[in-house]
C-alpha cells in the first residue's frame, strides 16, 4: 500500500474567521477569503486534506454536534467538497480529559492510521502553540500561522501563503 501525503488543518483562525468566541452558528461561520484557492493548491499538489479542531464547546453544552456538522458542511460546501476528513476533540480542559484535543495528538494518529499517511512528507497549518506541538509530536511539519513569527518555527501569513510554500511556490525565511 502506497503512503499518502496530507496537510492537516486547524479550523478556527486557519479555515475561517476566529471569533474568539466559539464559533457555531452557521451564520457566524464565516470562511476566510483565500480559503477555496489555498485548499485547491494543495489538492493539485496530491495532497489529502484533514481538519483537525478543538471543539470545547461541545464538553461545556455551549453547542451541539449538530451545530458543528454544519459549520463543516457550510465549509465542505464553500471549497467544493475538497476536505478528505474531519476529526475533533469534543473535550475541555475545565470538563473532562482527552489525548485527542490538541496539544495531544490522538486526532492526527487515528487519520494517519487511517488513511496511511507519510508524515515525512505532510504538514500541519495552525494558528495556536497547541497546534504546533501536536504536529511535532507525530513527526509533522508545522506551519503557523501567525504575524510574527518565532525563530526556528516556519510560519506565513495565511493558509493561501502555507499552501504556496507547501506545494513549493514559494519561499520563507524560517
Amino acid at each position: 500500500m502506497t503512503n499518502n501525503k496530507c496537510v492537516f488543518l486547524d479550523r478556527d483562525g486557519v479555515l475561517n474567521e476566529e471569533r474568539g468566541d466559539y464559533t457555531f452558528r452557521v451564520a457566524d461561520f464565516n470562511v476566510l477569503a483565500d480559503v477555496p484557492e489555498a485548499l485547491q493548491i494543495l489538492k493539485g499538489a496530491g495532497y489529502l486534506l484533514v481538519v483537525v479542531t478543538n471543539q470545547g464547546g461541545l464538553a461545556k453544552k455551549v453547542y451541539t454536534k449538530n451545530d458543528m456538522l454544519a459549520c463543516h458542511q457550510k465549509l465542505q460546501a464553500t471549497v467544493n467538497n475538497l476536505i478528505d476528513a474531519f476529526y475533533y476533540a469534543p473535550a475541555h480542559p475545565s470538563v473532562s480529559a482527552s489525548l485527542a484535543r490538541k496539544p495531544d495528538s490522538l486526532m492526527l494518529e487515528k487519520a494517519i492510521a487511517r488513511f496511511n499517511i507519510d508524515v515525512t512528507q505532510s504538514w500541519l497549518v495552525g494558528d495556536q502553540h497547541r497546534d504546533i506541538i501536536a504536529a511535532q509530536k507525530v513527526g509533522l511539519k508545522p506551519i503557523w500561522i501567525k504575524e510574527f513569527p518565532e525563530p526556528g518555527v516556519c510560519s506565513a501569513p495565511d493558509l493561501l501563503s502555507a499552501a504556496q510554500l507547501i506545494a513549493g511556490n514559494k519561499k520563507t525565511g524560517n
